[in-house]
């Protein structure tokens, strides 16, 4: 018995923990149905900034080589909606953690990482809703995918992508203020530079000088070039590979960082 149990001990961890985060991913995801006010609230501001961008600032932002501005824009409101998004990973774990919730799941039986990738993997759902959503809107005011149907789906599961990166940013945040209004508050300190100071809105050629050098190499821009050649069309490899480059590395960092931040968390 002790042999049979030794061999099958080491197999049992990962099986778990892909159980276990799939138990908290419908967890988090129950709540949007008992409380529809999440999602709804989720949704309004990446509306919000469509039509305002394209009816307030869209006659006044002239893109070279782009007919119309809300062909340029949504890229940039694609990126900018999944890392607004983002920031409510760190929100929800600190709310879970000042009610008690993160000592409960400690006490279960269940694998460390498996409250953290549940509770990314429902935001990154989250935002596929609301991705859709923004892609709707945008299409009623006049954006069109101009590179095909295989681009366009590219072009989501890219920004879905960054938005899960962004997320265990978030995570290791959320977990390490431990209160909810200092996750908010710490969310949008660091997103808010890397959204306005990028290619979002307007080209980084209207930009002063010294920003652009901050803004060539900001992960929002590189990632929202890409997906504007994935949806407008033009060169794709370098973008792509660069995004990709970004999203990888942050995982790398940010993954190790807040799993070992949620073992501690109530230590």
């Amino acid at each position: 018995m002790s042999t049979v149990a030794s061999r099958t001990a080491p197999r049992r961890p990962l099986r778990w923990t892909f159980t276990d985060a799939a138990a908290v991913t419908r967890r988090n995801l129950y709540r949007y149905v008992r409380v529809p006010t999440l999602l709804l609230f989720s949704t309004i501001q990446p509306v919000m900034f469509v039509l305002l961008f394209t009816y307030v600032f869209g006659g006044a932002i002239q893109v070279p080589g782009v007919e119309h501005y809300i062909d340029f824009l949504m890229a940039g409101i694609l990126v900018q909606t999944v890392i607004f998004g983002s920031t409510q990973t760190g929100v929800a774990l600190a709310e879970d953690m000042s009610r008690g919730m993160i000592d409960r799941f400690r006490s279960l039986p269940m694998a460390r990482s498996a409250v953290l990738a549940g509770r990314t993997l429902s935001d990154t759902v989250r935002n596929l809703f609301v991705v859709g959503l923004m892609l709707v809107v945008g299409t009623l005011v006049g954006f069109r995918f101009h590179a095909g149907f295989v681009p366009a789906l590219g072009a989501v599961a890219l920004a879905l992508a960054f938005g899960l990166a962004f997320s265990w940013i978030s995570a290791f945040i959320g977990l390490s203020v431990r209160d909810v209004e200092s996750a908010q508050a710490a969310g949008f300190v660091w997103v808010f530079p890397l959204v306005f100071a990028s290619s979002a809105f307007v080209p980084v050629e209207s930009m002063p000088g010294w920003l652009q050098a901050f803004a060539r190499v900001n992960p929002v821009t590189v990632t929202v070039n890409a997906l504007r050649a994935l949806t407008l069309g033009g060169p794709i490899t370098k973008p792509l590979l660069q995004s990709l480059a970004w999203i990888a590395g942050i995982l790398l960092v940010f993954v190790p960082l807040a799993v070992n931040r949620y073992r501690r968390a109530a230590g």
